[in-house]
């Protein structure tokens, strides 16, 4: 069993590494037309339609860029939370109200985010998101998300599930991060739908 774990953890650095060095070869222009069609895809969801409350994230470098769809969904009257990192890993949650209530943080000597400087509401507000935009590198047909292996997003879904939460679960994607097959974990849990620039696939 630990051969099969650790093996299974050697496979997920492997596709992040490689995830990674594609993203950084995108150009800044590509970045930008994967976010206007990412956005259109994401503003044209049904669930994104009707949501009240929708949790998301500030895309940071070569990632899938959000911040045209976060100033859609806001504009629309949307209720956005944005995460904030605690120093466990866990994520805070504050609003989002435009490119203004974004403040530049450094934790440790990883990148910059883009946090809500807003007042903090808790990691329990997320209960309230009737959709959760996730971050990830690949996702597989089963709907098993690829993360950046940090842990915060495992610790917001479980947070979720001994909630009774169940709000769609959504991972913004290059088309090339959907792959045929993520390695898995027991504490796993699949996402609803990844949306690519190209359109937007669902699972289960």
């Amino acid at each position: 069993m630990r051969q099969n774990k650790g093996s299974d953890e050697a496979d997920k650095r492997a596709l992040r590494r490689h995830i990674a060095e594609a993203r950084r070869a995108l150009t800044a222009d590509d970045v930008r037309v994967a976010a206007a069609a990412l956005a259109e895809q994401a503003l044209a969801l049904p669930e994104l339609t009707q949501a009240r409350t929708v949790a998301a994230y500030v895309s940071v470098g070569s990632e899938p860029g959000t911040r045209a769809l976060l100033d859609a969904l806001h504009e629309r009257g949307t209720r956005v939370l944005l995460p904030a990192l605690l120093p466990d890993n866990d994520l805070d949650w504050g609003l989002y109200t435009g490119e203004d209530s974004l403040a530049p943080v450094r934790h440790g000597g990883k990148m910059h985010l883009f946090e809500p400087g807003g007042a903090p509401l808790g990691p329990d507000a997320i209960l309230k998101a009737d959709v959760v935009l996730l971050p990830g590198l690949a996702v597989d047909r089963r709907g098993m998300r690829l993360g950046r292996g940090g842990g915060s997003y495992d610790r917001v879904l479980a947070r979720l599930e001994r909630a009774g939460a169940r709000p769609s679960l959504m991972v913004l994607l290059y088309d090339a991060e959907v792959v045929e097959h993520v390695p898995g974990e027991p504490h796993d849990r699949p996402v609803h739908a990844a949306v690519t620039p190209s359109g937007v696939r669902r699972f289960g």
